[in-house]
């Protein structure tokens, strides 16, 4: 008996460019499905840069049908007024995929750089390498900074995760 594939949704959160990636996981084989970034406009109210962060990240979640998601965990800021305004893009990152019934992980960007190159303190540059070393037909497609980093997220996700699908797979 074949065993289904999980396809897990990993979120970099931001405010101006969200990043999204997703993989499918089959036992202890991972495949990349595909990757981008929903975008608002910097020149906007926030209310409407969430609001297009929303329906963006919703489109994306209705059109690849994930069963689980991952968002990367905020760093804390020196300025408070950025770090509220990317915690609320981030509360966006959360709710889409809770509001569509998927289980949502955490982590913390360290683990996720841990996972990938072994350290917690690994460059950009080392992760989106890593990223393409682990799913080659992402690299084919050209993706941004942001994009790879959520793809380490649901990498991360694939490798600790503890959901029920995850289990009964």
């Amino acid at each position: 008996m074949a065993r289904a594939a999980i396809r897990i949704l990993g979120i970099d959160p931001g405010l101006r460019n969200m990043g999204w990636g997703i993989v499918d996981l089959c036992g202890s084989h991972l495949s990349y499905v595909a990757s981008g970034t929903v975008s608002s406009k910097g020149a906007t109210l926030l209310g409407a840069r969430l609001r297009d962060l929303h329906q963006g990240l919703s489109r994306i979640v209705a059109e690849f049908t994930p069963d689980e998601a991952a968002v990367e965990e905020t760093f804390v800021n020196r300025d408070p007024q950025s770090a509220l305004k990317l915690g609320q893009a981030r509360g966006i990152a959360l709710v889409v995929p809770a509001l569509a019934g998927l289980p949502v992980a955490e982590y913390a960007a360290n683990l996720i750089k841990k996972t990938l190159t072994g350290t917690g303190h690994a460059e950009k540059t080392q992760i989106a390498m890593m990223v393409k070393v682990l799913l080659p037909k992402c690299a084919a497609r050209g993706f941004s900074a942001d994009a790879a980093d959520a793809l380490a997220v649901a990498i991360t996700h694939a490798r600790y995760c503890t959901t029920r699908a995850a289990r009964s797979a």
